[in-house]
């Protein structure tokens, strides 16, 4: 069975996000979306947001499941017998910084990391920009899925 950890913070889940994710579906038997917790970090959504956006984004997708943990991504790979870490590039500067995790993730572990290029409609997506846009009161939804919605 292939089981991949897609990690990251996902505040907000966009829909760059999304699109990896809908597009690994076909190369993994079970995706598991982990939202890592950094008590050091101020995030703009609560966990269980954050948690319920992707949740109801993938509410159909049996293969995608979602959660929340703390420490090293290749530590939960071992709890939750996960082989892969999936991770999605937008540019060179996230190749070069994801370039360098996967090689250590490699070298603590067996883990191996899987790079998708994200779709060139979502390539500018990250979610700082939408976090700014929310916050300066722009339109977001069109970065987002519809379950993201600021109440």
């Amino acid at each position: 069975m292939r089981k991949a950890i897609f990690p990251g913070s996902f505040d907000p889940i966009t829909l760059g996000h999304e699109d990896i994710i809908k597009r690994s579906i076909s190369l993994f038997d079970e995706i598991v979306i982990a939202i890592g917790v950094n008590a050091e970090k101020k995030y703009m959504f609560s966990l269980e947001d954050r948690k319920r956006f992707i949740e109801e984004t993938f509410k159909n997708e049996p293969k995608v499941s979602v959660i929340t943990y703390e420490g090293l991504t290749i530590d939960l790979c071992h709890k939750i017998k996960a082989d892969f870490i999936l991770r999605g590039l937008r540019n060179p500067a996230d190749f070069e910084f994801e370039k360098a995790i996967a090689h250590t993730n490699r070298r603590l572990s067996k883990i191996e990391t899987v790079f998708l290029l994200t779709a060139a409609r979502t390539s500018y997506i990250s979610s700082s920009i939408v976090r700014d846009v929310i916050r300066n009161g722009g339109q977001y939804e069109m970065l987002v899925p519809d379950a993201v919605r600021v109440k």
